[in-house]
């Protein structure tokens, strides 16, 4: 366990302030908005419904986020870090078909995000319609309010490049004063109608869904106060459980206070309706209403960060599982886990442009809000099944009765949030656009690499050392790398011999075979090697963790040197021109792909190679998935034949010899 893990296995005032700043963003702004949806979509405001209201938030934020996710799937600790894609990394043994939920999660989770940033900041943009002066300038849908928001976000996606560093020290204090003046304001209102404390009791909960005429139907407004839930473990590793549950208990008072903060000056105001008022910046006296807006903006703003560094997060673990095809991925910082991918980065400032450009209030898009959750929710309850079960050890039937709970509340709010798909069919392109690339990509993987053909190595090595010290062929590098899939020392791809021996033997001083693991640890670094023929062949294995760059040609120059200065590389002696200043003198031989045409597909097959090889077309190119410079990289192409097109049909009808 590095020093990393380390700092946050116990509770420190920097990994509160960090937990404070990174994962609570989302559901720390959800009081902008949530109440005012309930109540307006409840119609005629009464006690009845203000109660009712507030107990589903809290014993919504009780269930569903304090029960689940911080005492229930915090356990599920993958070497320190969390998410859909590291819990299925520690479940997928136990089921091939786990691979459904675990796509799903992400797509719909990272689908839906993008309606995170328009959502809060438009919610405290529209906040300035409260300050004298400014009521008929701040108009909420009007041009002036959509270019505000539009600006900020594009401020925000272009920010990405260069890293949070900057502001991620500020995110922490801003997050605090967010949620202690999210509190005091609750507290203002509420010692004006200390009543609402009742509310709090769970028979106004049962009484609202069950005897209010849209009852059942008004959960899709309630599920609003969690929808920032699943950040608490996809954060995991940059906080720490601890530090996480430790700030959730100030966290779920604050916001709890605050609810009832909005139920007291509602109930207080006694009016029918909410006449176009935002109880949140209700609350708020008129001499403290232009900063809060400002610290509103803020949070909301650090809501929309974490939401896009745990897209780039989400993405980048899915190129290391394989489920997403290999794009640009950058560092921008030296600090660990800051990454930002520029194409995904682009992908999510459109959706976030389209939503505010369709729905232009917070009020329009909370209607659309919520649905792809609900369903991320659900995926993460089945691949914890798995893990209480298989992983932690734990009875049957406390598991099963854990997960019933945990779906029969997520299938409500799903139900009641099934009315919305009308609101938001644009988004089912992102949705199943995310979706079926997973799909396709981890499928048409598993096909081609079904028909990868291996063979024994130790009975070409001798063949390997005679092309080797073949003076008569021209050489072609010192050394030759090729990078292997075959998990055995032994073995050895049937293309790898070919590519050595076939049309232009490929003559070197040293051939080279690298093999990286996946592990499912995130931050493994280690490699091992073992020399297959005496100073001719050696083989490489890596053992990367998920959420490792696997950046081989740097990789393999230090493994080199180091085997130099460990007097490993007795090759050296034979050869000068292997000597560490002339390192460079390397090539990889990279196998790319291609769809033969000698193919006969199923439907699915077909459909699934086709869109493969479409898709692959954008994808990063293998030289700089593996950081590996064009100049030293040899690309063959691999025509692929899956099942072959029959000839049966064809047969001779004459044979003709011309006299001599």
């Amino acid at each position: 366990m590095d020093a990393h893990h380390r700092h946050f296995k116990k509770i420190t005032t920097a990994g509160l302030l960090i937990a404070l700043g990174i994962i609570y963003g989302d559901i720390g702004t959800s009081p902008l908005y949530t109440f005012q949806t309930i109540m307006n979509d409840g119609g005629i405001i009464d006690e009845h419904l203000v109660f009712g209201a507030i107990s589903c938030i809290f014993w919504t934020l009780t269930l569903q986020t304090t029960f689940k996710y911080v005492f229930i799937t915090l356990q599920a600790d993958n070497k320190g870090e969390g998410g859909v894609f590291s819990l299925y990394a520690l479940v997928r043994r136990f089921g091939p078909k786990l691979v459904f939920p675990a796509i799903i999660g992400a797509g719909t989770l990272l689908a839906d995000g993008i309606i995170t940033p328009p959502i809060t900041v438009t919610s405290a943009i529209e906040g300035l319609n409260m300050v004298k002066g400014l009521e008929s300038v701040i108009v909420p849908g009007n041009s002036l309010v959509v270019e505000i928001v539009l600006v900020i976000i594009l401020l925000l996606f272009i920010f990405q490049r260069f890293g949070t560093r900057i502001v991620g020290g500020a995110f922490g204090p801003v997050m605090f004063l967010w949620f202690t003046m999210l509190g005091v304001l609750g507290i203002s209102q509420i010692i004006h109608y200390p009543h609402i404390f009742l509310a709090l009791n769970p028979k106004y909960a049962l009484a609202l869904l069950t005897e209010h005429p849209k009852g059942f139907w008004l959960l899709g407004a309630v599920f609003l106060c969690t929808t920032g839930a699943e950040a608490l473990y996809s954060d995991l590793g940059h906080c720490g459980k601890k530090n996480i549950q430790a700030t959730w208990i100030f966290v779920k008072t604050t916001l709890i206070l605050n609810y009832l903060g909005q139920g007291a000056w509602t109930l207080l105001q006694n009016k029918s309706t909410l006449g176009g008022a935002n109880p949140f910046f209700a609350i708020v006296p008129h001499w403290f209403l232009l900063p809060s807006i400002l610290i509103a903006t803020s949070a909301s703003i650090i809501a929309s960060q974490a939401l896009i560094s745990g897209s780039f997060t989400l993405i980048s673990e899915a190129i290391s599982l394989n489920f997403w095809p290999k794009v640009t991925v950058k560092f921008p910082t030296n600090i660990r886990g800051q990454i930002y991918i520029p194409s995904i980065n682009w992908i999510l400032c459109t959706g976030c442009f389209l939503v505010v450009l369709y729905f232009r209030t917070s009020e329009s898009m909370t209607a659309a809000y919520g649905f792809s959750i609900t369903i991320a929710m659900l995926m993460t309850t089945i691949l914890m099944f798995y893990f209480l079960r298989y992983v932690k050890h734990y009875p049957l039937w406390i598991v099963t009765l854990i997960m019933l709970l945990f779906i029969a509340v997520e299938s409500s709010f799903f139900v009641a949030n099934a009315v919305k798909i009308v609101k938001r069919l644009f988004f089912l392109v992102f949705e199943v656009g995310l979706i079926s690339t997973m799909y396709i990509w981890f499928n048409a993987r598993k096909i081609t690499n079904r028909f990868l053909s291996f063979i024994n190595l130790d009975k070409h090595l001798n063949q390997i050392d005679e092309l080797s010290n073949n003076h008569h062929i021209p050489k072609i590098t010192s050394h030759l790398i090729y990078l292997t899939k075959a998990d055995h020392p032994n073995q050895i791809e049937k293309r790898i011999i070919s590519s050595i021996f076939q049309h232009s033997p490929k003559r070197a001083d040293m051939y080279w075979l690298i093999h990286i693991e996946r592990t499912d640890e995130p931050f493994t670094m280690e490699y091992g090697v073992e020399e297959m023929s005496d100073g001719k062949v050696i083989r490489i294995d890596f053992r990367l963790g998920f959420r490792v760059q696997p950046r081989i040609g740097l990789m393999f120059r230090n493994v080199v040197k180091d085997m130099i200065l460990n007097k490993e590389l007795h090759a050296i002696q034979r050869f000068p021109a292997l000597a560490s200043e002339n390192l460079n003198n390397y090539k990889f031989v990279i196998f790319e792909n291609v769809l033969s045409y000698d193919n006969e597909f199923s439907v699915r097959e077909g459909f699934i190679l086709n869109s493969y090889f479409a898709i692959n077309k954008l994808a990063t190119s293998d030289s700089k998935a593996f950081g590996l410079d064009a100049s030293q990289t040899l690309v063959e192409k691999i025509p692929l034949v899956v099942t072959p097109k029959s000839c049966d049909g064809l047969r001779q009808i004459f044979y003709k010899k011309r006299a001599e």
